[in-house]
């Protein structure tokens, strides 16, 4: 899988994760799924993204 791949995969398991522990442990864990999403918001402006970085020094293809 390339870069962008990736990084969908991980930002939508972050939010399922979030979504399930948000409706099984404590509703605190909805926020977790908002911290992704208003990161993917603000690198759509930006171009800028924490994970890419990350998945970048990891060493994966663009």
């Amino acid at each position: 899988m390339k870069l962008n791949e990736w990084l969908r995969l991980i930002a939508g398991l972050f939010v399922l994760l979030a979504i399930v522990l948000g409706a099984t442990v404590h509703p605190y864990w909805n926020y977790a799924a908002v911290f992704v999403a208003v990161n993917q918001i603000q690198s759509a402006f930006t171009g800028w993204c924490p994970m890419m970085a990350f998945l970048r020094w990891l060493g994966v293809q663009e």
